[in-house]
């Protein structure tokens, strides 16, 4: 994601949907104070893609300044200078954690408790929240052996996650009924192990099914409360094993495999490499789906409970 998108030429359109603080009375106000923008707040939520976090040099994952949280910001900012980010992004964050803690240190135990504090205390003055959650939730089925195992496995996490982002969802809307919220679904790293023969072929396709349904689930709940999704699989092209692309040492891959190995860092080499998470460009694409989300917005959202 060091690559300049084109998505983010709508960053504008996203800005005046979301901007629209109104300008302060002049009266007998200083002229410092009033050239100054009106604060608002973009809220960032979610877990280690939210925190921007990437491998550094030794193979730990880091937090960084190049998550999509940051890229968004930067492209919002643009057009609203007085926009702040607080980004509450926890690495390893499932549902069940955002709502209990017991991952990441927050003021009232929690992500979501943390969040609804910040919405209830900034009310009228949050732009935008953007949230990912979800990926970890059924991230220990992917080391299930054969698929037996990993769909008994996935019978018991994903149910229980898309009940618990209802209650997240539900929680937010609560004490911010029309903040707009734009949600994300995932691209799926594993598909780098099509490199690994046909063994590799098998495992690719099945996962990316069970993705495309996972995703489908996480859109029905975000869309229920009315928050559109960015389509970060699509963006990913996780969809399309059709042609090939070549890449210097890595020769010939399908399309979808290419993109996971140009955008995160699981083809890389150790030691930072294999590593699910996205690089810098990567996140700009992940950036350039929020954009484009978020230019559909008519308007605040508006919860359907």
């Amino acid at each position: 994601m060091r690559l300049v998108l084109p998505a983010l030429a709508v960053a504008g359109a996203l800005a005046a949907t979301v901007a629209g603080c109104a300008a302060p009375a002049t009266g007998s106000m200083p002229s410092a104070a009033r050239s100054r923008p009106p604060a608002s707040y973009y809220l960032s939520l979610g877990d280690s893609l939210a925190a921007g976090v990437q491998p550094d040099s030794s193979g730990a994952s880091v937090r960084t300044p190049d998550g999509y949280a940051d890229q968004l910001y930067l492209a919002l900012r643009r057009r609203d200078p007085g926009l702040r980010m607080v980004d509450l992004g926890c690495p390893g964050e499932t549902t069940a954690s955002m709502i209990d803690g017991g991952i990441c240190s927050y003021p009232g135990g929690s992500q979501l408790a943390a969040a609804v504090r910040f919405l209830g205390a900034h009310r009228g003055h949050v732009s935008l929240v953007t949230m990912d959650i979800g990926a970890n939730d059924p991230g220990s089925c992917i080391s299930q052996a054969g698929a037996v195992a990993l769909a008994a496995c996935a019978v018991r996490s994903v149910p229980q996650a898309a009940a618990n982002l209802a209650t997240i969802l539900a929680r937010i809307r609560r004490v911010a009924p029309g903040v707009r919220m734009i949600a994300m679904n995932y691209y799926l790293p594993a598909l780098s192990e099509w490199r690994d023969g046909l063994a590799g072929h098998v495992l690719a396709r099945l996962l990316e099914l069970a993705t495309a349904g996972y995703n489908t689930l996480l859109t029905h709940v975000y869309q229920s409360y009315g928050v559109p999704v960015a389509n970060v699989f699509s963006a990913f092209r996780s969809a399309d094993f059709a042609g090939q692309v070549t890449l210097p040492e890595l020769g010939p891959l399908p399309p979808n495999v290419a993109a996971i190995c140009q955008w995160t860092w699981e083809c890389a080499a150790p030691p930072r490499g294999p590593n699910e998470h996205p690089n810098q460009a990567g996140y700009a694409v992940i950036a350039g789906a929020f954009l484009r989300a978020g230019a559909r917005l008519p308007g605040p959202a508006r919860p359907a409970h």
